[in-house]
């Protein structure tokens, strides 16, 4: 398993899916909230609110939920104003890693982000310290029922994307970061709607990690990904499936 956050399949516990099923909506809420702030609250004119609304749809949030959101970044309701900052450090077996969040206080993110760092053995480092390492992408996903491969493959080149990768967990396509608009309408208007469109980060090469230093990297993920700052922790690692066995039995 490459590293890309796909760590979210795994470590899931029984008992605690309610707890992140409301974390994970506290992220959605704020990317809504971001996205209608950082341009009209229309989704057809602000892509990117577009797509934060497409994403709390897959997740069934409730449409009054939504609404709140897009209406609190439009200028109704509390004035909490998030800012999006992103760090840079090196986890356990020297796995570089990006984390990118949303937070109202950034010294409380940071301090959180610090400590989980500091606890896994790994360390944080400045802004563009690793993200060398990673190249942005416009990243766009569709399920595996949504078309064939060859489908896909056809519709994603003809619209100006980069790669497609289909397998059994769906269609992953990948354009210039500029282009990730363009690529989303064109693919819509064939296949509907896709599970999201984004901007990402994709590692240039990854390194393999087994036994205990993938345990503590898992930690630290799962660490950071508790915090309701976090967005997404983007990372450059390799993981067997012995070692993924051991780690979701």
């Amino acid at each position: 398993m490459a590293g890309h956050s796909q760590f979210k399949n795994i470590m899931h516990r029984k008992g605690a899916q309610d707890a992140k099923r409301g974390k994970f909506f506290t992220k959605l809420i704020r990317e809504l909230t971001v996205s209608a702030k950082s341009g009209l609250p229309d989704p057809n004119a602000n892509p990117r609110l577009r797509a934060a609304i497409q994403a709390a749809r897959q997740a069934n949030m409730p449409k009054d939920t939504i609404d709140r959101a897009v209406k609190r970044g439009s200028g109704e309701g509390d004035d909490t104003n998030y800012e999006e900052v992103r760090y840079e450090g090196y986890g356990p077996g020297g796995i570089a890693l990006i984390v990118e969040a949303l937070t109202d206080n950034r010294n409380r993110t940071a301090s959180d982000v610090r400590s989980a760092f500091t606890k896994s053995g790994g360390s944080l480092g400045e802004t563009n310290s690793v993200s060398f390492m990673f190249t942005r992408v416009g990243e766009i996903k569709y399920p595996v029922s949504a078309a064939s491969a060859d489908q896909m493959f056809e519709a994603a080149l003809e619209a100006g994307a980069d790669n497609v990768i289909s397998d059994e967990d769906g269609h992953d396509i990948t354009c210039q970061p500029d282009d990730v608009n363009t690529v989303r309408d064109a693919l819509e208007a064939v296949f509907g709607p896709p599970e999201f469109a984004r901007l990402g980060w994709r590692p240039q090469a990854l390194i393999g990690i087994d036994g205990e230093p993938a345990e503590k990297l898992f930690r630290l993920i799962e660490a950071l990904e508790d915090s309701d700052d976090v967005q997404t922790v983007i990372g450059n690692y390799e993981v067997s499936e012995e070692t993924l066995a051991k780690l979701s039995a």
